[in-house]
């Protein structure tokens, strides 16, 4: 794009322009949703949508994304024009690329990226972006996700790096050929593919409208303007803390019933630095890569799981209001890991289970950081569990994937949230309804876990069970965390509690499994019981208000015995607390 003269803007136009970015992404959002048919994309919202300018920065994102499918798209922009340039391949109007390259930019490879260039005046400006989770690439065993025993990149699935799917408005047909004939349940995938590109288009006209109501030059001024005032809002916040280097490590349980250790315990080391409004994430010391998918994209997951975790810790939506997201926010932070680490793998390390792995990343740098803003953060958090559920239905497959929520640790002056997604998930709970409707499986439990909360002055959230029922022969794969390694309780609190999976729970074939499970048969009435971590203590439990404590015993999370205990706090057969008894035992 040609060099544009830089223009002052008034604040008025700048939120204005702000506005209208903002709601072309919403729009995008919104049709994906609508216009997609896998469950994933249409109930879960496990997708991305946002505008990205000539310099790779990200101008706005759609509402309903996760970060982590929003997060990475300038670095699927990135990816893309990298491999252009090594082609000498060029855009033009009415092209449409597909992408999910994990060393090119992308989070993973279920997330394909469907990338439109934006025209203004024959003059390319932009790019139009969506990203969304799929739930087959034609891997090895159905389903995009609990390929756990994958040895490297290619046994993952289809590698798209930067493919024109349409040229110059003309359909590529021989790759939506190749896609039909080697993904399972290709009429949903390719489906959802073209819903992708469909509201891509969308992103790209209303840009263009806008440009043309405000022209070029303004929109960028605003653009520009906007990145320098969330980039500020952030440096501000840094500027606040105080200069030094602060440490913490965690673990990912990895592969728990693997003979070589090098597959299992796997640390996350993250140093942070503080140097005025500048901050730096060092990740050496983490763990070597192994052969096996744990590994995670140092750009499109990593540096997505810091940026969204320090974005929220340092700018709260509460304290704050809304900060424009866009790439201002990116600008303070720098980040480095090794090569050869699970933090930066080199290729063709696999990746496609990098997602319980990355939320340690985030729950390790917001232990780091309770040394610095001790208010701000939560205790550790209970990790997600994504299970693929499939089967053969005549010739065809089904294929279900389903995100069990997590739970976060205790906050200074608030409990931790139960049952819900974590740090850089955000989908949505996948209705029961929906399930039972479209799949032969039944939800025959689904409930919060009793007596697994963790004490603090502020209790942990407290984990989910569910409990699923095939109704006919099928497979299931499974990828998670936290079976080992249970959240870490803060400034006194306890840690949290364990997660498990149990096949056929309460039979003769009761059977434990680990947290990583490749495809396994299921027989018609097998079930799978799933029981989520809890996440850990803030704070002395002694501190813990005894009516707190009372309305936990009352609604089960604890028992009278665990109160006394765990609280100090006597509870009667009758639900009353002995106050005299109390004052004994915290005294």
């Amino acid at each position: 794009m040609k060099s544009i003269k830089q223009q002052k803007i008034d604040p008025i136009t700048s939120q204005v322009i702000r506005g209208a970015l903002e709601n072309i992404a919403i729009e995008m959002g919104h049709k994906l949703a609508r216009m997609s048919y896998s469950s994933i994309i249409r109930e879960s919202e496990d997708f991305g949508c946002a505008l990205v300018d000539m310099n790779i920065q990200q101008l706005c994102e759609s509402t309903q994304s996760t970060p982590l499918q929003s997060g990475p798209i300038p670095g699927y922009v990135r990816g893309i024009l990298k491999i252009f340039e090594e082609r000498g391949e060029e855009f033009y109007p009415g092209d449409v690329i597909m992408h999910n390259s994990t060393y090119h930019g992308a989070s993973h490879g279920p997330d394909i990226g469907i990338c439109v260039p934006v025209f203004y005046q024959d003059e390319l400006i932009g790019f139009s972006v969506t990203t969304a989770h799929h739930l087959d690439i034609g891997a090895l065993t159905p389903g995009s996700c609990g390929i756990v025993d994958a040895v490297d990149a290619y046994a993952e699935g289809l590698q798209f790096k930067a493919i024109k799917v349409y040229e110059k408005g003309v359909k590529n047909r021989f790759i939506w050929n190749i896609l039909r004939d080697n993904i399972r349940a290709s009429d949903m995938v390719v489906g959802d593919i073209e819903a992708q590109i469909a509201a891509a288009k969308i992103g790209a006209d209303r840009y263009v409208e806008l440009i043309e109501k405000y022209s070029l030059v303004t929109v960028l001024a605003a653009s520009e303007d906007l990145m320098k005032y969330s980039e500020t809002m952030l440096r501000n916040e840094i500027e606040k803390l105080p200069n030094g280097t602060y440490y913490a490590e965690g673990f990912v349980d990895g592969y728990l019933d693997s003979d070589d250790v090098h597959k299992k315990d796997l640390k996350i080391a993250v140093t942070v630095t503080i140097d005025g409004s500048d901050i730096s994430i060092d990740l050496t010391g983490t763990s070597p890569q192994v052969d096996r998918p744990i590994n995670m994209p140092f750009e499109g997951t990593v540096d997505c799981a810091i940026y969204l975790t320090l974005r929220s810790i340092l700018l709260d939506s509460n304290t704050f209001g809304h900060i424009p997201q866009n790439s201002g926010l990116i600008r303070p932070i720098t980040i480095t890991a090794p090569k050869g680490t699970i933090c930066n793998p080199i290729f063709p390390a696999p990746t496609i289970a990098r997602f319980c792995p990355g939320n340690i990343v985030a729950s390790t740098l917001m232990k780091a950081l309770g040394q610095v803003v001790p208010n701000q953060i939560s205790a550790g958090v209970g990790n997600l569990k994504v299970v693929s559920y499939s089967g053969l239905k005549d010739e065809d497959y089904w294929v279900f994937m389903d995100i069990m929520e997590g739970s976060y640790g205790g906050r200074s002056g608030m409990n931790g949230m139960d049952a819900v997604d974590t740090l850089y998930a955000n989908t949505r709970n996948n209705p029961i309804e929906d399930i039972e409707s479209h799949y032969p499986l039944r939800v025959t439990r689904y409930e919060l876990r009793n007596e697994a909360c963790a004490a603090g002055q502020w209790r942990g959230g407290i984990g989910s069970i569910k409990e699923m029922t095939f109704l006919e022969d099928g497979s299931v794969s499974l990828e998670a965390d936290g079976h080992k390694h249970a959240p870490w309780g803060f400034a006194g609190g306890e840690d949290g509690y364990v997660g498990a999976v149990t096949l056929n729970a309460g039979t003769e074939r009761e059977k434990h499994l680990p947290s990583m499970v490749p495809n396994t048969t299921m027989k018609k009435g097998d079930t799978l019981l799933l029981t989520g971590p809890s996440g850990g203590g803030y704070g002395n439990p002694f501190e813990r208000e005894p009516e707190q404590v009372l309305a936990d015993v009352i609604d089960e999370f604890i028992t009278i015995e665990m109160a006394e205990k765990e609280y100090g706090v006597a509870i009667t057969e009758h639900l009353t607390i002995d106050q005299e008894k109390t004052t004994a035992l915290r005294s």
